[in-house]
């Protein structure tokens, strides 16, 4: 029987100490199955923000999380399986092309995504954009459909990791969110529940980014594939550029647009960019010799995108939902626009509709913003630089709000910022 008790785990940590593998296992479960009331969790997540967690104890607490539920099986697939996991970013729609592109190389791709809650947009909000498509597949058809479509974009089950829905729901309203050994167990304990076989982070850093300084995005990176390789799957990471949005359109059916423009062999270059680059290192865990690049070009990822789409029961050919009021904005002046910050495009996406402020919030489809230029572009003063798209004009103006000094137009050009910063694993 456990000698170990709420209190002991408590000042332990309040006190700067190292708790023991027991301890962890014991709190994890115990929360898990209502036996630690709330308050005393919130109490143990607070002192964790502030004394941190140890490289031991942090492997010991993602392994407790993944114990409390169900770590899948992706043997019976047949291919290689890799994932890929974003921070969350302003247009960010990455995913949407990846995953069929990387399974056009060979792969088999698990992706179990999540909603998008404030400024940064979530892949599944996006997904149901498409008429017709579903997020939740039961066991056996995730499984059919990883085997036989090599490319799965769908709701993580109740069964996989549980005490992570329950302890991020005590961080949303404890102010515990940013502690980087609970985001990184959080991310984590999720992915390798899931059963990839390897994994490739995308770390957003800059004005968008869920944590813009790039020393800290490093932190959490470096800390999530160690606990990846630890747990036995191949991990690497990218730190990639977010203080500027990604492509040329953020929200839900705008993005999903702009992602099948990607496929089709067009789109923008930096979404093409990223795209192709995780996609290259996504193969080269999963142990594929295969060029990204060419098999986008062939349109072998754009025929994975439809069978994807189709079967979870999605039309790839239907109409998507277009908003009701369009709003433009022209650039006020003449010159190069040097700077466009991700995090006001993302809340002005916000405001008209594409995002939520809790996570039981509705979202408009057809909400969001399209920019017409891009950093390092030319704009004359008359130039429509935004268009801002709502279901809902008393909207409008809480989005030209949050807009207000987005863009940036100088004089001058400005010096290109790589898109990818470094690599991580």
């Amino acid at each position: 029987m456990s000698t170990v008790t709420i209190l002991d785990v408590l000042r332990t940590k309040r006190d700067g100490g190292e708790l023991s593998d027991e301890q962890i296992r014991w709190f994890i479960a115990g929360y898990t199955e209502g036996r630690v009331a709330h308050e005393q969790a919130s109490a143990l997540l607070m002192a964790i923000v502030w004394r941190g967690l140890s490289s031991r104890e942090l492997a010991t607490w993602t392994a407790a999380m993944v114990a409390t539920g169900v770590r899948l099986d992706l043997s019976s697939v047949g291919r290689p399986t890799v994932d890929k996991h974003s921070t969350g970013g302003v247009g960010d729609k990455v995913s949407l092309a990846l995953c069929p592109l990387v399974a056009a190389c060979g792969a088999a791709v698990p992706q179990l995504s999540g909603r998008g809650l404030g400024h940064t947009g979530g892949t599944l909000d996006k997904m149901e954009s498409i008429p017709g498509w579903r997020a939740r597949l039961r066991r056996a058809e995730f499984l059919v459909q990883l085997r036989e479509v090599g490319a799965v974009i769908c709701a993580a089950g109740d069964d996989l990791a549980p005490a992570d829905r329950l302890l991020y729901a005590l961080r949303d309203v404890t102010a515990t969110v940013e502690s980087i050994p609970l985001i990184a167990s959080s991310i984590m304990s999720k992915k390798i529940a899931e059963g990839t076989g390897a994994l490739v982070l995308d770390v957003k850093v800059g004005s968008g980014a869920f944590l813009p300084e790039v020393d800290r995005a490093r932190n959490l990176a470096a800390t999530m594939v160690g606990l990846g390789e630890a747990s036995g799957v191949r991990t690497a990471a990218l730190l990639t550029d977010m203080s500027t949005p990604l492509g040329r359109t953020a929200g839900n059916a705008l993005e999903v647009a702009e992602a099948v423009e990607v496929l089709a062999g067009g789109g923008p270059a930096d979404v093409v960019e990223l795209t192709v680059t995780l996609a290259r290192v996504m193969c080269e865990l999963a142990g594929l010799d295969a060029d990204p690049a060419e098999v986008l070009a062939r349109g072998r990822a754009m025929d994975e995108w439809r069978a994807m789409v189709r079967a979870q029961g999605g039309d790839p050919d239907a109409a998507r939902p277009t908003a009701a009021h369009v709003e433009r904005v022209a650039a006020g002046a003449d010159g190069w626009l040097v700077g466009l910050d991700a995090r006001k495009v993302g809340e002005a996406a916000w405001r008209l509709g594409a995002g939520r402020a809790r996570r039981d919030d509705p979202v408009d489809a057809a909400a969001g913003v399209v920019w017409h230029a891009v950093r390092g572009e030319r704009v004359a003063s008359a130039q429509v630089l935004f268009e801002l798209h709502t279901g809902d004009a008393a909207r409008l103006p809480g989005a030209l709000e949050a807009l207000d000094g987005a863009a940036v137009v100088h004089g001058s050009p400005v010096t290109p910022v790589p898109l990818v910063l470094e690599r991580i694993g």
